[in-house]
């Protein structure tokens, strides 16, 4: 009746995983409290849960990477720890277990439900805003989008309390994700969240690219559009690319563990290596799904901190789109010592050379950019100098291991750890929070601290060259990835460094926190009532802060790049008063958050196998998304003499 799961799931005899979930849930129950008992319950679900304006999903995504963001860090720290202190005779107070359980977890969660949400979020909130248009093309599928998102991280946090998360690394490398050497659940945990946000984003690519393709203001042609809108084109033009190969192979290696097929196993006519080809096909694209959005954030900062237009306009775009195409031809770089041949490994040595000289373009036309421009060093901007540097080193490191005998001696070393967290923590982490920090007063209708702000960057860059410094030395010393003990005494210092590091890291984002209550509590000083508190050149800083539902009154015509700045220079903003019409916008919709329920118990019950529930939760997803797709109710109109209201109020 209930398949594998029983009492014996959860797991009573290891203290720490049961008291962090037990923390996570008493954290959750004491939230819904607080909501409940404030009367918060029928606003927030008004508002919010059921909302499809892809503004306030645009915050939900950044929510939900953020509180995410605060679980990977603790799966880090807890890492960092334990191989600072497991010396020697010492053993530390991580289980290898337990150990292979976070790193896996850490892995996962970071690039699937950290950074994921991060980008897709700003994506969300901005790039309609930027086209010039009212919502992105198929609003209620953006709500399921994000809910299908949810669902995979709410399933990978239930591991902490029922059962056990996979042990098999970030990407489950058979046949150490095969049955035969993790018969538990913690990998069918790792692949059914996976599956479920996956189905998510790539439903987000679907809707990005028709809304970036189809839905554009008048005028606004191809070379018109904001570079984040075309870096937010590649990502989901990879995303939709990419996606459904990552889909494949999982559903391949499910078909492995449950049916017990052989396409991953190396005999009955298997092939264990395809699935690392397989699983990097897409794995490379996805970090430049990660990556090509950041770019584009640090374009509109560096322009607009800098007082004058972006330098060369279009090598930034053909640098966007060569990166789109080059970041599927390197691919097998993850694996030079897999046997493939000299020829193989020249071919995509030389080919991850070559993308590396489109993101240069992009540094030195940030560079030329703040050449003799007038800048201004807000956060935003001290994010973009701090990106710049660290990127750039990340990228030398990577160039450095794009050369197959030298990544013959480092592969697998905390190097590559070294390289792999300097360009996502450099190159995403630190755009997601320039954009955070820079679209923050438009998405809120206020400007957030500023002295917080840069001391939460201080903190961050600080901690993070003490943390991964140490690793690249380590890894150039022999000392492997994934160490639950380490065995040589002399690599301790450099160790404890990186704790030091860790915990930087952790003030920095304590920073961030109180950044927020402090720019809460003194909102009324900070207010932006002009809609454009930093004398923004595109069309989002044209609306009031935060916008309307419908965004722009009166569709924006645009004439040039830079179009709100052109109208600024031009006095060709719109009259005070012009004529308003009557405006369709979608109605709230509980499809998306009704579908991620019913996922939820189907994925529950597919990694238990309890096949009865998951057959009725596979129903329940379809009926639901059928009646969504069948409504013809699905907006409500604005008169004009309402918008004419809000408008004069706004």
């Amino acid at each position: 009746m209930l398949g594998k799961l029983s009492l014996a799931a959860i797991p009573l005899d290891e203290p720490l995983p049961l008291i962090s979930g037990a923390v996570v849930v008493l954290i959750i129950l004491a939230v819904l409290a607080f909501i409940t008992i404030k009367g918060w319950v029928p606003y927030l679900w008004r508002e919010w849960l059921t909302s499809v304006d892809h503004k306030r999903i645009g915050v939900m995504y950044l929510t939900l990477g953020l509180i995410m963001l605060l679980r990977g860090y603790a799966d880090a720290i807890m890492m960092r720890t334990q191989q600072a202190i497991a010396v020697g005779g010492s053993q530390g107070y991580l289980p290898p277990q337990h150990f292979d359980q976070i790193f896996s977890a850490h892995g996962t969660i970071m690039i699937f439900f950290v950074a994921m949400p991060l980008v897709i979020g700003l994506m969300n909130f901005v790039v309609p805003l930027q086209l010039g248009v009212r919502d992105v093309a198929f609003p209620v599928l953006n709500s399921v989008s994000f809910w299908l998102t949810a669902s995979g991280a709410l399933l990978i946090n239930v591991s902490l309390v029922v059962g056990v998360f996979s042990r098999a690394t970030w990407w489950g490398y058979p046949p150490l994700s095969g049955l035969a050497f993790s018969p538990d659940v913690g990998v069918d945990y790792y692949l059914w969240s996976l599956q479920i946000s996956g189905v998510g984003t790539l439903l987000t690519g679907v809707n990005f690219v028709t809304t970036i393709l189809k839905l554009r203001a008048p005028g606004m042609t191809y070379f018109r559009m904001p570079v984040f809108c075309w870096t937010a084109l590649a990502a989901n033009l990879l995303i939709v690319a990419a996606f459904p190969v990552l889909t494949a192979t999982f559903i391949m290696l499910l078909l492995d563990r449950y049916l017990g097929m052989h396409f991953f196993t190396n005999d009955f006519g298997g092939n264990q290596m395809m699935y690392p080809n397989l699983f990097w096909a897409w794995g490379h694209p996805e970090v430049y799904i990660l990556v090509l959005p950041a770019f584009g954030i640090f374009s509109e900062i560096a322009a607009t901190f800098s007082g004058k237009g972006l330098f060369s306009y279009r090598s930034m775009v053909w640098a966007t789109l060569g990166i789109c195409i080059l970041s599927f031809m390197v691919w097998l770089h993850h694996f030079f010592t897999m046997g493939a041949g000299a020829d193989v490994n020249a071919f995509f040595g030389i080919m991850s050379s070559i993308i590396a000289v489109p993101t240069g373009v992009k540094i030195f036309n940030w560079l030329f950019t703040m050449f003799r421009g007038k800048v201004e060093f807000k956060t935003p901007m001290v994010w973009l100098v701090a990106f710049m540097i660290t990127f750039v080193l990340g990228g030398m490191t990577g160039v450095l291991l794009a050369v197959p005998p030298v990544d013959f001696v480092l592969h697998n070393s905390a190097f590559l750890v070294a390289h792999f967290h300097n360009v996502i923590i450099g190159g995403v982490v630190f755009g997601a929070f320039a954009g955070y920090a820079y679209w923050f007063p438009k998405a809120f209708g206020f400007t957030l601290d500023e002295r917080w702000g840069k001391a939460s960057i201080w903190f961050w860059v600080i901690g993070f060259y003490l943390a991964f410094v140490p690793l690249y030395m380590l890894g150039l010393m022999g000392m492997t990835r994934r160490l639950q003990h380490i065995p040589d005494p002399s690599w301790q210092p450099l160790l404890l460094v990186a704790e030091v590091g860790a915990i930087l890291v952790f003030c920095g984002i304590l920073c961030q926190i109180i950044q927020l209550y402090v720019s809460i509590r003194t909102r009324e000083q900070r207010r932006d009532l002009t809609g454009d508190p930093w004398n923004g050149r595109t069309l989002e800083w044209s609306t009031t802060s935060p916008p309307p539902a419908y965004n722009f009154a009166v569709l924006p015509t645009v004439e040039t790049i830079d179009a709100f700045w052109h109208m600024k220079r031009t006095g060709r903003r719109p009259p005070v008063e012009p004529a308003y019409e009557a405006i369709e916008v979608p109605r709230n919709s509980p499809a998306g958050f009704i579908t991620a329920f019913f996922a939820v118990i189907m994925g529950f019950s597919l990694i238990w196998q309890i096949w009865w529930l998951a057959i009725l939760g596979f129903v329940a997803v379809a009926v639901v998304i059928l009646i969504a797709g069948w409504s013809t109710d699905r907006e409500h109109e604005i008169s004009a003499a309402e918008i004419a209201q809000m408008e004069r109020a706004g």
